[in-house]
């Protein structure tokens, strides 16, 4: 009986780490956007702003990617996976889509990715999905509509929305990719090389799409302006890729790893409710009443998944009744 206790206080001490971690993400990746705005107001290209988090992350995490080297032989369809989609796509998609059709509309779509989650967890895996985990992802999904004001842009471009739900359907991959060889024990792959060999495949994808020998780099040696206030680029940048990139990617795939895909993806919602507040503290884009209530939907749907949907737990020890125990006590008897 003991042990059992230990076990549960364990996985709950675990979970509870892996909520936190999914918070952490959801904050750094949410406060991507207040630093990237004023670069992109003063004068460079969104894309180039991408190029930059991502370039500037894979440097800072280049000695790990070195440290990790082994992986390229080991799992180079999970580096390439990672980099292709939970880096590079995402990233692109997401941008592209808000050239044709309203930012708030285009994260909406993008946010649809818990649901899609679910649907990979339930339909491709064919593992069960608790009915309290589907709730959390409607009320969430229900309430960034509100928090980003869908009912605001009723014309719709088709190519638009398509690359809005490319950029839903590649962070499913960030997601599901982030949980490979987690129940794999000492030989699951270390999430750091991962990530770290990840930032540099999308890097490689996005300097043919983003074209950076264009950019304007003298904007990088200016001030750019948030909300009236001064701010060196410099700075900026370093918080794109410092906190919102390395900070963001490393918390975001250690929590998939001790909660779950479809938790973390709930969770990951809170990003776009995190990105409005931050949007209205520090560039003055202050929230309406829908927005203030669609962001308590969204904070109850993600305490509702997470509380009830199943984390991980590892295999029953010996000492607690498992199949060993029991050969034991048959050896023993006879």
């Amino acid at each position: 009986m003991p042990v059992h206790t230990t076990d549960s206080a364990r996985g709950s001490a675990g979970r509870g780490v892996g909520l936190g971690l999914a918070l952490v993400s959801a904050l750094a990746f949410g406060g991507s956007g207040v630093a990237a705005k004023p670069l992109i107001e003063a004068g460079l290209d969104p894309l180039h702003v991408v190029w930059l988090r991502v370039a500037g992350a894979a440097l800072v995490m280049l000695p790990l990617a070195v440290r990790h080297r082994g992986l390229l032989r080991r799992r180079p369809g999970l580096l390439a996976g990672f980099g292709l989609f939970a880096v590079a796509g995402v990233q692109a998609c997401y941008f592209a889509a808000i050239s044709r059709i309203p930012v708030g509309v285009a994260l909406l779509v993008e946010y649809l990715a818990p649901a899609l989650v679910l649907g990979w967890v339930r339909f491709v895996q064919r593992r069960p999905v608790t009915r309290a985990a589907a709730l959390g992802v409607v009320l969430a999904v229900g309430g960034l509509a509100c928090v980003v004001e869908v009912w605001a842009g009723l014309g719709f471009d088709a190519l638009g929305l398509l690359l809005a739900l490319g950029a839903a359907c590649c962070q499913v991959g960030y997601f599901v990719l982030s949980d490979q060889g987690s129940d794999a024990g000492d030989e699951a792959p270390d999430p750091l090389g991962v990530i770290a060999y990840g930032l540099l495949v999308g890097t490689a994808v996005l300097t043919v799409v983003a074209r950076p020998w264009s950019m304007e780099w003298s904007v990088l040696a200016r001030s750019a302006s948030m909300d009236g206030t001064p701010v060196a680029a410099g700075l900026l940048l370093a918080w794109i890729v410092l906190l919102a990139t390395v900070l963001a990617y490393v918390t975001g795939v250690l929590s998939v790893r001790r909660l779950s895909p479809q938790v973390a993806g709930v969770v990951a919602c809170l990003e776009a409710v995190i990105a409005t507040v931050l949007a209205w503290v520090l560039l003055g884009e202050h929230l309406s009443a829908p927005q203030i209530l669609g962001g308590l939907v969204v904070l109850v749907g993600a305490f509702i998944a997470q509380s009830s949907a199943p984390s991980k737990s590892p295999p029953d020890p010996v000492a607690s009744g498992g199949p060993e125990r029991e050969l034991s006590r048959r050896g023993t008897a006879a």
